[in-house]
């Protein structure tokens, strides 16, 4: 019967005989005993290839096998306490598909220009799978909050002919005698339907131009942004805490051996409920500036300021009202504080920073206009923009959340860069 490592490993195979295609993760032998760890995308075991078990072309072939061959067996599952996740696999068959070149990425230590430029292999080692399986459940989670709470999917395109936050950190690209530019963000677009559709939300890849080398940041990352009509400000901020919720909720759940994997300590993702902590960008300052930071009001916050107030704090932190002047055109002013706007960044706990950014959005057009005419860019290319505002404009908000960043914290990895399949950096775009 053939079947996936996952069923064998959840007990319900026991005794039986199985058929199992993957390939080898490893390799070792005692006497006349082959030990094979078998990998399939679902699961990893132990099989074994006992001498006098087995026919001898099957041994045979099982001692040439190298690490990373693929291979199809036929074996009998056993339960066995000494064997890693509890079963083993008593190999009668073995078909050979290909005999594995020496695998590059050996037991010792590897550096991390080497594992990025054999990125392609080095997803296969039982770490970068257990992350690769959280950020299939952070995102699916993600995708199935908003769909069982009303929001419709929407795409956005990733050619745009503006800038959507910074202008300095667009990629630029010919498009037949013009100029366009790769997407920071789909929010001005998805903006468009939510008079077509109230809820809203894209998910897709955003691009960053940002000459940083820091551990927290990519020049293309994924990003699930909703948007809705008639959200206010603390509604906004509701939702990203439910999202996020249902995220770490869904990763607790599902991802139990994986985050033993990572040696993950969950405790921290188990406080992880609404309410979130909050704090206002001026409370924030003032924590600073007790610490000996040198940063000013009115100056924007920076990774070792997020660092040390996410320190702070068990839970996420809702860092709220932020100057006028540190963020983007379309977010409304304070009513009773013009000099900030009602945005707000979720902090990650445990050293990790920003992983939301959002906003009730301008839905003034006059308002708007000041704004975009304030900041120095062409009203012209936010002609359509601005005609949100003409047609039954509506209050507003939305947010991004950056599924990269999410997975960093939720694995606590030392780098982002592991948290995305083929990472995208200052110096790197390979492979």
């Amino acid at each position: 019967m053939y079947c996936k490592i996952k069923d064998i490993l959840d007990g319900k195979f026991d005794g039986k005989e199985v058929e199992i295609k993957g390939w080898v993760q490893n390799k070792r032998s005692s006497g006349g005993i082959q030990f094979l760890i078998i990998r399939d995308g679902t699961g990893f075991i132990q099989s074994t290839v006992h001498r006098d078990k087995v026919d001898k072309k099957t041994f045979e072939d099982a001692e040439k096998i190298t690490q990373e061959s693929s291979v199809d067996i036929i074996a009998i599952v056993k339960k066995d306490k000494r064997a890693p996740n509890g079963y083993e696999l008593q190999i009668k068959k073995l078909k050979i598909f290909q005999i594995s070149d020496e695998f590059p990425i050996g037991k010792k230590e590897h550096g991390p220009d080497f594992l990025l430029s054999h990125r392609h292999l080095w997803l296969r080692s039982p770490r970068q799978v257990a992350i690769l399986r959280i950020r299939d459940t952070i995102i699916k989670s993600g995708l199935k909050y908003l769909d069982d709470n009303g929001f419709y999917m929407v795409t956005a395109p990733l050619l745009t002919p503006t800038c959507c936050e910074d202008s300095t950190t667009l990629f630029e690209t010919p498009y037949f005698g013009k100029k366009a530019y790769l997407s920071q963000s789909a929010q001005l677009y998805i903006e468009a339907a939510i008079a077509s559709l109230a809820k809203v939300f894209s998910f897709g890849p955003a691009f960053r131009a940002e000459k940083s080398k820091t551990v927290r940041h990519l020049t293309e990352c994924w990003m699930i942004e909703p948007e809705v009509a008639f959200l206010d400000f603390e509604g906004n901020i509701k939702l990203q805490e439910e999202l996020v919720t249902a995220m770490i909720k869904a990763v607790l759940e599902k991802n139990k051996k994986d985050l033993d994997i990572l040696k993950r300590d969950i405790k921290p993702l188990k406080t992880v409920e609404p309410p979130f902590v909050r704090i206002s960008y001026s409370e924030v300052i003032d924590i600073l500036q007790k610490n000996k930071f040198d940063i000013k009001w009115g100056e924007d916050l920076g990774a070792p300021h997020e660092k040390f107030i996410s320190k702070q704090f068990e839970k996420p932190i809702i860092i709220h009202r932020y100057p006028v002047e540190v963020k983007a055109f379309y977010m409304q002013p304070d009513p009773e504080n013009p000099k900030v706007v009602l945005c707000n960044d979720m902090i990650a706990p445990e050293g990790y920073g920003e992983i939301i950014g959002g906003s009730e959005r301008i839905w003034d057009v006059k308002l708007l206009k000041q704004r975009i005419k304030k900041i120095g860019i062409s009203e012209k290319a936010y002609e359509w923009y601005l005609d949100l505002r003409k047609y039954g404009s509506v209050p507003h908000s939305g947010f991004g959340l950056g599924i990269e960043r999410v997975v960093w914290w939720v694995c606590k990895l030392p780098h982002i860069r592991e948290a995305i399949t083929f990472p995208r950096t200052l110096n790197r775009l390979y492979p």
